[in-house]
C-alpha cells in the first residue's frame, strides 16, 4: 500500500509540472519605432545639462530639489490613501496566491471520532439488537486531485501573474502619487503667485484711483479718466478674488494627496518661486521599447495577460479526465482503553475518476470565455502602450516649444515693464495722457500673470516626462523588481 501510494505521488508531482496553457508570445508593441518629430523649427531632444541617464535612474528626491517639495512627497508616500490601498491589495493578491499554490499538495488531517449506535446482528426476529461504541482516530487526506492534466498549476499560475500584476499596479501608484503631489504643489504655488501680484496691483490701482479721484475733484482731469481707473480697480479685486479662491481650493487638493494637514507637518521648509524651481528637464527619452520594462502600467497589463493565457490551460485541462484520491489510516476500537491495541489499525484507499461526457457546452463555454478574456487583455495590453507611447510624445513635444514660450513670455513681461515705466514718465511730463499709462499697467499685468502660468507648464511638462518615463518610483536610484512570494512555482 505505501509503495503504491508513494508511486501514485511521484507520477503526479512529474505530470502536474505540465499545463495545458498555450505557448505565450508577447504582443507587438503597436506603436512606431522612434517618437515623432518636433514642431519645425524647434528641438525636443537637445540636452543642455549633459543628462545621460534614464528617468528610472534618476530619484525623485534628485529630480525634485525644492525641499518643502520633498517633505511633501515623502509626507504623501506615507499618508496616502490611495497607496496605502494598493499596498494592501498587493498582500490579498499574496495571499490569494497562496492559496491556490496549496491545492498543488494534499491536505493532511487528524481525525478523531466517536460513534455510539444500535445494530441488529441477524435478520431473525428472535435476535435482538445490540449497542455499541466505535472509537476512532487516525490521519486522512481528502478529496486531493491528482494534476495530470494541469488544471490546478494553471490556476495557481493565473494566481500568480495576478499577484505580480497587483505589484505593478501599486508602483504605477506610486509613482503617479509622486508627480501629482509635485504637479498639485505647482498649482498651489503658481496660484499663490499670480494672487501676490493680482493683491500688489490691487493695491497699487487703488492708489492710483484716490490721485484720479483729487485730480477730478481739483478739475484737471475727466470724468472719463476717473472711470477708467475705477474699472481697473474693479478688475484688481475681481482677479485677486478668484485667484484667493483658486489657491485655497489648490491647497485642499494638495492636502488630499499628501493624507494630513499641509499644517502639521514639521520642520517643512519655507516654498520656492517658481522661476527658482530646478527640476530636471532634460531626460533623454530613449526608444518606445523601453517603455515596455520602464512603466509598470505597461507590466501591469502583461501580466494581467499572462494570468488570462493561464486560464486557458485550466479551461482546456477540464475536458479531461479529473482524479482525485482520498486515503485514510489509523486505528479502531470498541473501546477506548484499547484504540492503540493490536490489531486495532485500519486504512482506505479511495481513488475516484469524474470523466466529463455530456455537460451542455459547460466546458466549451468555459473555454470561450477564456479565450475572449485573453483577447480583451491583449486590446488592454496593447492600448496600455500606445497611451504610454502618447504621453511620452506630447512631453517631448511641449518641451521645446514650452522653452521658448517662456523665454518670449518674458521678454514681453520686460517690455511691458519698460513700457509702464516710460507711459508714467511721459504722463508725468505732459506728453502722453493718462490712458497710455493705465492701459500699460493693464499690460504689465496680463504679462506677468502669464508668465507665471508658463513656468508652471514648463515644470509641469518635465514632470509628465518624467513620469512618463517611469521615473519616481525611487529616491535615490534603480529599484528591485517584483520578487515571487517564497516557494513560488511557475509554468
Amino acid at each position: 500500500m505505501t509503495k503504491t501510494l508513494t508511486t501514485l505521488l511521484l507520477v503526479a508531482g512529474v505530470l502536474s509540472g505540465c499545463t495545458m496553457a498555450p505557448h505565450y508570445d508577447r504582443p507587438a508593441p503597436p506603436v512606431a519605432g522612434g517618437y515623432p518629430a518636433a514642431p519645425e523649427g524647434y528641438a525636443t531632444a537637445e540636452v543642455k545639462s549633459g543628462e545621460t541617464r534614464r528617468a528610472t535612474d534618476i530619484g525623485w528626491r534628485e529630480f525634485f530639489r525644492d525641499p518643502r517639495l520633498q517633505g511633501l512627497i515623502a509626507t504623501s508616500l506615507e499618508n496616502n490613501r490611495d497607496l496605502r490601498q494598493a499596498a494592501l491589495r498587493i498582500e490579498e493578491a499574496r495571499a490569494l496566491y497562496r492559496v491556490q499554490r496549496a491545492d498543488l499538495l494534499p491536505t493532511l488531517n487528524g481525525n478523531a471520532s466517536f460513534t455510539r449506535g444500535t445494530a441488529l446482528g441477524s435478520q431473525t426476529p428472535l435476535v435482538q439488537s445490540a449497542t455499541g461504541n466505535t472509537y476512532q482516530v487516525g490521519l486522512s487526506v481528502t478529496q486531493w486531485e491528482l494534476d495530470f492534466f494541469g488544471r490546478v498549476r494553471s490556476l495557481s499560475n493565473a494566481a500568480l501573474a495576478q499577484y505580480f500584476a497587483t505589484e505593478e499596479a501599486h508602483r504605477a501608484v506610486y509613482i503617479s502619487l509622486v508627480s501629482e503631489v509635485a504637479k498639485a504643489y505647482l498649482s498651489e504655488r503658481a496660484f499663490a503667485e499670480q494672487y501676490e501680484l493680482a493683491r500688489d496691483s490691487l493695491t497699487a490701482r487703488q492708489s492710483t484711483f484716490e490721485l484720479a479721484q483729487k485730480r477730478f475733484d481739483a478739475g484737471a482731469t475727466s470724468a472719463l479718466d476717473l472711470r477708467d481707473n475705477e474699472s481697473l480697480v474693479a478688475q484688481a479685486r475681481v482677479a485677486a478674488a478668484q485667484l484667493a479662491r483658486q489657491r485655497a481650493q489648490a491647497q485642499n487638493a494638495l492636502e488630499v494627496l499628501v493624507g494630513k494637514p499641509i499644517a502639521q507637518i514639521p520642520n517643512l521648509p519655507e516654498p520656492m518661486r517658481l522661476s527658482d524651481e530646478r527640476i530636471i528637464s532634460d531626460i533623454p527619452e530613449g526608444l518606445p521599447s523601453d517603455l515596455l520594462t520602464q512603466r509598470p502600467d505597461i507590466r501591469q497589463a502583461e501580466q494581467e495577460l499572462l494570468s488570462a493565457n493561464a486560464n486557458i490551460g485550466a479551461a482546456r485541462a477540464a475536458f479531461f479526465p479529473r482524479i482525485t484520491m482520498t486515503a485514510s489510516a489509523g486505528t479502531i476500537s470498541p473501546t477506548f482503553s484499547g484504540l492503540f491495541d493490536a490489531g486495532t489499525h485500519a486504512w482506505s484507499f479511495a481513488p475516484q475518476l469524474v470523466l466529463p461526457i455530456f455537460d451542455y457546452g459547460r466546458n466549451l463555454s468555459n473555454l470561450d470565455v477564456a479565450n475572449v478574456r485573453k483577447n480583451i487583455q491583449i486590446a488592454n495590453y496593447e492600448k496600455t502602450i500606445q497611451v504610454a507611447f502618447s504621453e511620452v510624445a506630447d512631453a517631448l513635444v511641449a518641451r521645446g516649444t514650452l522653452e521658448e514660450q517662456v523665454s518670449g513670455q518674458e521678454q514681453q513681461r520686460n517690455a511691458e515693464s519698460a513700457r509702464y515705466e516710460l507711459s508714467r514718465l511721459r504722463f508725468r511730463s505732459g506728453v502722453a495722457s493718462y490712458l497710455d499709462e493705465l492701459d500699460a499697467q493693464r499690460q504689465l499685468f496680463t504679462a506677468e500673470q502669464a508668465l507665471v502660468q508658463a513656468r508652471q507648464l514648463r515644470l509641469v511638462n518635465a514632470i509628465d516626462l518624467y513620469r512618463a518615463l517611469g521615473g519616481g518610483l525611487n529616491e535615490s536610484g534603480p529599484v528591485a523588481q517584483a520578487t515571487p512570494p517564497q516557494g513560488t512555482t511557475t509554468q
